[in-house]
């Protein structure tokens, strides 16, 4: 869980938007009609393409995936995992839960995306605080309302988004 300088209907567009993903993660984006049970298919800059599914999408309260990672065999075997990403309101922030789970017990897919969603989040939290014109239209666009105070990260330490995150089997 993070919160982010964000309205939770903005973080909603910035999930979902594939110019926006492609800001804060690394060159992917996501080919979707974003309907229940569509197919979802993030697309890496090498020219990867993963398969997945919509399970749900409530915007801007909850959106479920499910997907597999056919690239790694050890991987891929496991099957099919399911992300969820749980935005509620705080104040002037969004706060975001990514749930990541798989139905197997130590999962070696979950020990790999549990490094990846703390490098991800902190990029769009990144994203969002330096530039938060990208994502909503509201905030202002002057670079000098964007700065943040001296000696304010841009982000939370990896570490500490993935103890906050709820990682692991179902």
């Amino acid at each position: 869980m993070t919160y982010l300088p964000t309205a939770r209907d903005a973080l909603s567009q910035a999930l979902t938007d594939p110019k926006f993903t492609r800001k804060y993660w690394f060159g992917c984006w996501q080919a979707c009609v974003w309907a229940k049970s569509d197919p979802w298919k993030p697309m890496f800059p090498d020219g990867r393409v993963a398969n997945g599914e919509v399970l749900e999408i409530d915007p801007p309260n909850r959106l479920a995936l499910k997907w597999r990672n056919k690239f790694r065999p050890e991987l891929r075997d496991e099957g099919f995992s399911h992300a969820t990403f749980e935005r509620d309101p705080s104040g002037d922030a969004a706060k975001l839960a990514v749930i990541h789970e798989i139905d197997r017990p130590n999962s070696k897919f979950i020990a790999f995306v549990s490094n990846g969603w703390p490098a991800i989040l902190c990029s769009l939290k990144s994203l969002l605080q330096t530039a938060p014109q990208y994502c909503d239209p509201t905030l202002p666009t002057d670079p000098a309302s964007r700065s943040l105070p001296s000696g304010q990260q841009q982000c939370d330490v990896a570490v500490g988004l993935l103890q906050c995150m709820r990682i692991g089997a179902k």
